[in-house]
């Protein structure tokens, strides 16, 4: 079993998940610029696309990524063996750190292929699928993200059938296809992975509800999960990991030569609450102009615009007139329009004050 990056990681590490039309090239630079994750993950891509050649040029775009980012992980779906190992070598010939299987998709078209949430209800074609990503992958290690079973709770079997293929890394979102996001995250559940994970050498990582840093870590202390997984808690937050993930590095000590002994994991989590105070409306409006013109630079020949939008509603919340401001952003067309509407905005606000 290759374990590459996965290995090298602190315990606990955090990540941030694989989200369709959130977590593109763009939006993963801006995290790595203002507060890097230990692990990075790409949208997820079709292997059935990506072993198409004429798909594959519209495709590979959504595996664009930067040195910045590492250790970066392409997350690929399908529920055909040999399109997913196709897959996999390309991965592994792009640069990538590791090569993640999706196996908890919920949505419909995904789950019409077979693939997804719908692997829940194949266990063997699911192994033959990561049998197949180990094949193409060469060195790479192969990970899974899946949920805890389809219409029930299937823990107890579905789980040990994926960490029976020597896979290096399982996420677990603490829910059921049937829940969705509705019902709260069984983090229990987690805590079982990693009683089920012992001996195998596979990581576990825990997804669902996680609100905050300090969240993070009391699941991980509760559950012995190796890692925790982040989702909607980055929205409109690109300092969500910042400064935190490693609770020794020097920015969380007074002096690097300093005898005394490296600051406790509650000494972080302060520094961190107080990173998130200083962090003005202005400089989170900055942020989300250079956030809209990095999308557009990059990304704007490829994807749709209105993709932005969704950030606008985060960034844009919780401050006097956020509603007047977002009202308008919803109406612009490009990065210019953007920064002129913000510009406008807090040349408003300073007329106030003054």
């Amino acid at each position: 079993m290759s374990r590459g990056f996965w290995k090298k990681l602190p315990k606990p590490f955090f990540a941030l998940a694989p989200m369709a039309d959130v977590t593109d090239f763009a939006f993963r630079e801006i995290i790595a610029k203002y507060g890097k994750p230990d692990v990075l993950w790409t949208e997820f891509v079709s292997a059935d696309g990506l072993a198409h050649p004429k798909a594959r040029e519209k495709l590979l775009i959504d595996f664009k990524y930067s040195k910045k980012e590492r250790p970066i992980v392409a997350q690929i779906f399908g529920a055909n063996p040999k399109t997913i190992r196709e897959a996999a070598a390309l991965v592994c010939e792009l640069g990538f750190d590791g090569v993640d299987i999706n196996m908890g998709c919920p949505d419909r078209t995904i789950e019409k292929q077979g693939a997804g949430a719908a692997l829940m209800k194949n266990p063997k074609l699911a192994q033959e699928i990561i049998y197949a990503a180990k094949e193409g992958a060469g060195d790479l290690p192969v990970s899974v993200k899946t949920r805890v079973g389809y219409n029930k709770d299937e823990t107890e079997a579905w789980i040990p059938a994926l960490l029976e293929t020597g896979i290096a890394a399982l996420t677990i979102h603490a829910r059921t296809r049937k829940e969705m996001s509705k019902a709260p995250a069984q983090w229990d559940r987690v805590a079982r992975a990693v009683d089920l994970a012992k001996g195998t050498g596979a990581l576990i990582i825990g997804n669902g509800d996680v609100k905050d840093m300090a969240d993070a870590k009391e699941k991980a202390r509760a559950t012995g999960a190796d890692g925790v997984m982040f989702g909607r808690a980055i929205f409109g937050n690109p300092w969500l990991f910042a400064n935190v993930g490693h609770p020794m590095s020097n920015i969380l000590t007074d002096d690097k030569k300093s005898k005394s002994k490296p600051c406790d994991i509650s000494q972080g989590l302060s520094k961190q609450k107080e990173i998130q105070k200083e962090i003005t409306i202005e400089e989170k409006l900055r942020v989300m102009v250079e956030h809209t013109k990095l999308f557009e630079k990059e990304l704007g020949a490829h994807k749709n615009f209105a993709i932005m939008k969704k950030h606008y509603k985060a960034y844009v919340n919780g401050f006097d007139g956020a509603k007047e401001l977002r009202t308008k952003l919803m109406e612009a067309k490009d990065a210019r329009e953007v920064e002129t509407i913000v510009r406008a905005h807090l040349t408003n606000d300073m007329k106030e004050i003054v």
